[in-house]
Parts: C-alpha cells; structure tokens; sequence
C-alpha cells in the first residue's frame, strides 16, 4: 500500500503541490516561492542540491521528505531534513514513518554523521514522533534566517564586503 522511490522529473507537480499544503498548514500560504521548473533544474543532473523521496499511497504520491547534505565544522559530512510532508488526509497511516525511515537509512548510507532538520514549537505531533525516534530536541538554539529582501538591504549598506 505505501511504496518509497526517489522522485523522478514527472512527480515535481506533486511535489510542489504538498509543499504548498505544507506553507498552508504551517501559516504561511503564501510564502512558497520555489516552481516546479527550479525543483526540476536544483533537482536532477549531475550535481542535485536535494534528494527529494516520495510516499505513494495507493498508487498516488500522498508524502515528500526532502533532504540535503552539509557540512558541518565539528561534525564533517551531515545531511539536513528539509521538509517532510503528508497530505493531510492520510497523516498516521504510515507515510510519514516510511519517509522519516528512507531519510534514515539514506543518511547511514552516505555515513553522515548527523542528520538535522527543524520543527515549529507548536507542532507536538511531529515533536512526540520525532522524540518516540530517539531524536532529541535542542530547545535552547534558536533558527536564525535571512530572506532574500534582508540580504539584498545588507549588502546594499555594507557595500565594502
């Protein structure tokens, strides 16, 4: 019933539709920026920036995980959890565990020494899964960002860099 394959150039229109309910669920329907021609183009080729797994349910993709490496200066070769996704209608069928578990396995297979992704405090049912995981939770770091208009300004007054 549920099958995990790496997604492929025909499964980015889906892809970016579960992104989008994603930006919905997380309160931000209108951030979603990324098109499906940057998904494929950052996607596929020689040299991908991403790995991008997809869930089908029934034949139908119902879930992403996307995932990226880094590296880290204490750590050396990590790999980042971008998103994982579920469609709404079908959370706690499985999907997501099978996702979670294909990163996993991905990771211990690149040998990477960490594996590192974020979660919206209020979000306690992706907390308590991910907890139940063996996953811990670092409360005390915070996210720092910074948006694309943000850089452009500070490197408009910081001219000299």
């Amino acid at each position: 019933m549920i099958q995990i394959k790496e997604a492929r150039v025909t499964d980015y229109p889906r892809v970016l539709e579960l992104i989008q309910e994603l930006a919905t669920f997380e309160k931000e329907p209108d951030a979603v920026e990324v098109t499906v021609d940057d998904l494929i183009k950052h996607g596929g080729g020689e040299h991908p920036l991403f790995k991008c797994f997809v869930a089908f349910y029934n034949d139908k993709i119902e879930g992403i995980a996307l995932c990226y490496p880094r590296f880290s200066t204490w750590k050396g070769k990590t790999i980042h959890l971008e998103d994982l996704i579920v469609t709404q209608s079908l959370r706690g069928k499985g999907l997501g565990k099978a996702l979670y578990n294909q990163v996993m396995q991905y990771a211990y297979n690149e040998k990477v020494r960490r594996v590192e992704w974020v979660v919206l405090d209020w979000n306690e049912g992706a907390i308590d899964f991910y907890k139940n995981t063996g996953a811990t939770i670092l409360e005390d770091w915070h996210l720092a960002q910074m948006d694309e208009e943000s850089l452009c300004n500070y490197v408009l007054r910081n001219e000299d860099i």
